[in-house]
């Protein structure tokens, strides 16, 4: 298939629902376990044919969110989409119902199982209304942010844009885009705080209508957690504290004596060197050509998969105006295959790009043997192992993209992720407080922010030009927490195993690499601490 030659069809719901329905009661009605699953798989294409449908129209918006055909379309699924999930919920629940348990978990595994419980649990026809809201605030989310267009030193921008000069070693260019990017949350401050006042109400009245205390509850079911809970995981977020943050202040102090400054803060966080950061020695349409041809050193399994995405067509990264923030990766499920969308901003996030959502589409290439939808992609904890690992196995590749940095670049990538882990627990705590007290103020919420990333960023400080982030703001630029709630401490989770991997490659690459490619074919079949027993690596919950 080529990304290119799809044709975008509305699947429309009445007369899907019909056939769906029909489905499903012969699933109720089947004498046997092998006609229960005939018409289970049948069910399955629809479903299939719905979510390439959906996905194809949130790629085509992400990249053009000023589109009008697909504003319409993304309207259309933001209210459909709750209604298809009201028909998955009847079959989930008569495979609940059926007596096939036994020969259902031997056909797809007990997490399949489990997973199709918390999906269960997490819906209900009362909420249909709620989520179809829930849906349209986070696209205006989306919208809001792609709305940045800016002129800066002769060139129009957006947000990924002026945050290329954040590491500038030009002072006066890099506080003139960190006040310009600034600027923008601050003049949309109302704006942000109302669409997230409005989610976090819509979804505290979703876990009431579903009997649950918080929306905690539901975003745990959400997010499918079936191995660990809350206290397990604030117990983690404790442990990464005790273990990363004195590391991660450590290398700021190196940091800070490096480039010749008393402290490192807000405006020189992303300043690494007192020369220069990492440079490439490519420009942006060379990385492609030069992570083609890493990916074809890499392994056989690299070299077909690579050749594949870029024959049909399968990602969009160039930086252009009205295109949404972010990158990710996407199944197109009619033909299980992944999709790529970017943000390439000149910058070494462009390289991060090349490997960690890569590693997101080589670990769904590798499982393209799974017929079901949800076991294509593993829970996002471990899917979350194959991007992050990916960015260390490619290390042995830097110098094609760094030339004489190469080593500079490995050791700021290192650090940043050590960084990164206090600030992935941040995020997480954060969600945790706002949808245990969903009565906050929007001031509450950011004084909220504060006081803890106060305690997870220490060295963070802003001057009284940037206002918004001192008051505590700097959340609204997170898109993880309007839109995948209890989603980004998943992030923590895999960088821990990542980083397992990374000294495994550091005394063995092959050997690494081979435990990397065994579980990358597991699919979802398996939950996120089985995926880290099969792969050899240590549970994050025992961290001690």
């Amino acid at each position: 298939m080529n990304f290119n030659d799809i044709v975008y069809k509305r699947i429309e719901y009445d007369s899907t629902k019909k056939i769906f329905l029909e489905y499903v009661d012969e699933m109720k009605s089947a004498d046997s376990f092998d006609v229960f699953n005939f018409y289970f798989e049948k069910i399955n294409k629809i479903r299939s044919s719905i979510m390439t449908m959906y996905t194809y129209a949130t790629i085509m918006f992400s990249i053009n969110t000023k589109d009008q055909k697909f504003i319409k379309e993304i309207d259309y699924w933001n209210e459909n989409l709750p209604l298809f999930e009201k028909l998955n919920n009847a079959m989930y629940r008569q495979i609940l119902l059926s007596s096939y348990e036994k020969q259902f978990k031997e056909e797809y595994g007990s997490f399949y199982y489990d997973y199709i419980k918390t999906c269960v649990d997490c819906f209900s026809d009362d909420i249909v209304p709620l989520l179809q809201e829930e849906n349209k605030l986070m696209s205006e989310y989306t919208a809001l942010l792609a709305s940045c267009n800016c002129e800066f030193y002769g060139s129009k921008t957006n947000l990924s844009g002026l945050m290329s000069y954040f590491g500038d070693k030009d002072e006066r260019k890099r506080l003139d885009a960190i006040k310009m990017h600034t600027d923008f949350f601050e003049e949309n401050e109302f704006k942000f705080d109302d669409i997230f006042d409005k989610l976090v109400k819509i979804r505290d009245e979703i876990a009431k209508k579903l009997g649950y205390e918080s929306f905690v509850d539901v975003g745990y079911k959400r997010m499918h957690r079936t191995v660990y809970d809350e206290s397990m995981v604030s117990n983690f977020r404790k442990n990464i504290l005790e273990k990363y943050l004195p590391m991660a202040t450590k290398f700021y102090d190196e940091q800070a004596k490096c480039i010749g400054v008393d402290k490192i803060d807000y405006t020189n966080e992303l300043v690494l060197y007192s020369d220069s950061n990492p440079k490439l020695c490519v420009d942006e349409y060379e990385i492609i050509s030069q992570g083609i041809n890493m990916y074809h050193q890499m392994s056989d399994e690299t070299y077909e998969f690579i050749d594949f995405l870029v024959e049909n067509n399968l990602f969009h990264v160039k930086k252009a105006e009205s295109k949404a923030m972010g990158g990710y990766c996407a199944i197109l499920y009619d033909y299980k295959v992944p999709f790529i969308f970017g943000n390439f901003n000149a910058t070494l996030d462009d390289v991060d790009t090349l490997t960690h959502e890569f590693g997101h589409a080589f670990q769904v290439y590798m499982s393209q043997h799974e017929t079901i939808p949800e076991i294509i992609y593993p829970t996002y904890d471990s899917c979350e192992i194959f991007s992050m690992s990916m960015e260390y196995f490619t290390y042995p590749w830097m110098e094609s993209f760094f030339g004489n940095d190469a080593d500079k670049y490995k050791k700021s990538h290192y650090e940043t992720m050590i960084k990164f882990m206090p600030y992935g627990c941040l995020v997480d705590h954060f969600q945790h407080e706002i949808y245990k007290t969903p009565s906050m103020s929007p001031k509450e919420r950011k004084d909220t922010w504060r006081r803890l990333e106060k305690m997870y960023c220490p060295h963070r400080t802003y001057s009284k030009e940037l206002d918004v982030l001192e008051r505590g703001g700097y959340w609204y630029r997170q898109g993880h927490i309007f839109k995948n709630p209890f989603y980004y401490i998943d992030y923590v989770l895999a960088e821990y195993c990542a980083l397992q991997f990374k000294e495994m490659m550091e005394d063995d690459y092959n050997k690494a690499w081979e435990r990397y490619l065994d579980i990358s074919k597991l699919g979802g079949r398996y939950s996120f601490i089985d995926i880290l027993k099969k792969g050899g690596l240590k549970n994050p919950f025992e961290l001690n």
